[in-house]
């Protein structure tokens, strides 16, 4: 693993400081420098070259936003974007994840070193795993909009994406037809980015999108975006199925997990496939093991055009996985093991 060399770009002096103290603990990271804005920081990229940057939104002069375009233009490199819990925070990291931004992490609301060591680890574990990941997949392999008449067998499907996951979900969904499967998407983003997520894909895409709720009934042609951090997210039987909420501890760190979902579709007997994406850690390998073992399809996004590699190469690890496909291909994959 490279050591993380990262720039902090922020115009509080304060919050330089706290993210500089929180990263420098984490074994394998190495702030370099920190720069209060966009005319500072494009002089220090230039001179010590770090391979990962933390970018804030709102900055004097050029925002963080408008900055992120011109480095992923210029020189392209992981960018994690520092935002706001607030409905614009959440609208402004929407349109970082397009611009190519690694993922947008919320600011704790307190400058003070006990908030910010609650994020300590969390923080850099992202640090790492966006440094010695991808910038992005390739914009020119976008999955192309489902053509032609699809004939679903029943099978009922589950994705699971984490760090570069808005990207990597949208793009699978793009080649997604009206009828698709039912499809449940465990995703670990802010709530208010789910809702800014749901709205854009409503209008981006054939099925229809929804957040996923407790005893929605699962129906063909419909999409759940299940990223709720209160609540695991269960199948109660298939075919003819329900989304259950599960109030449970964190299963290995994840909630909601990707692997009780996926256990809970195997446990069903029923056709199902399991699909892991990009991401950080390994939700959903475990999972991918238990449809295997009950007769369903496994598949995995390959590491090459993961923004992070490391949920995909820990389901590969597992020596369940039936197919391994770049990302514009997973669509046309997946809709594959669910037709007649």
């Amino acid at each position: 693993m490279d050591i993380a060399k990262v720039l902090v770009v922020d115009d509080s002096i304060t919050m330089r400081a706290l993210f500089s103290d929180v990263l420098e603990r984490t074994r394998g990271i190495q702030v370099i420098g920190a720069a209060r804005d966009a005319s500072e920081a494009r002089d220090l990229i230039g001179e010590l070259k770090p391979n990962i940057l933390t970018l804030d939104v709102e900055m004097p002069g050029m925002n963080g936003l408008d900055f992120l375009e011109e480095i992923m233009s210029s020189k392209p490199m992981p960018v994690i974007m520092l935002s706001t819990l607030t409905k614009k925070g959440a609208e402004s990291s929407m349109r970082a994840f397009e611009l190519g931004a690694v993922e947008c992490f919320p600011k704790p609301q307190h400058a003070t070193p006990a908030e910010f060591d609650k994020i300590a680890d969390k923080l850099g574990k992202l640090i790492l795993a966006a440094a010695n990941g991808k910038i992005s997949a390739p914009k020119a392999a976008r999955a192309a909009s489902f053509v032609g008449d699809f004939n679903w067998n029943g099978c009922l499907v589950g994705l699971n994406a984490s760090t570069g996951g808005i990207e990597a979900i949208q793009e699978v969904l793009s080649g997604f037809p009206v009828n698709c499967p039912p499809t449940i998407a465990v995703m670990r983003i802010e709530p208010g980015f789910a809702e800014l997520l749901v709205t854009k894909l409503t209008s981006s895409i054939a099925p229809k999108v929804v957040l996923a709720k407790d005893g929605l009934r699962l129906e063909q042609g419909c999409v759940y975006i299940a990223a709720d951090p209160e609540a695991h997210v269960v199948v109660d039987a298939w075919p003819n199925g329900h989304i259950r909420f599960l109030d449970k501890e964190p299963v290995q760190g994840f909630k909601p997990s990707a692997s009780l979902l996926y256990a809970s579709m195997a446990k069903t007997g029923a056709s199902t496939l399991g699909v892991v994406l990009t991401g950080i850690g390994d939700d959903g390998a475990a999972g991918l093991r238990a449809i295997k073992a009950a007769g369903g399809a496994t598949m995995v996004q390959n590491a090459e055009t993961a923004m992070v590699q490391e949920a995909p190469l820990a389901a590969v690890a597992t020596g369940a996985v039936d197919v391994v496909v770049p990302l514009p291909q997973v669509a046309e994959a997946l809709l594959k093991c669910c037709s007649k």
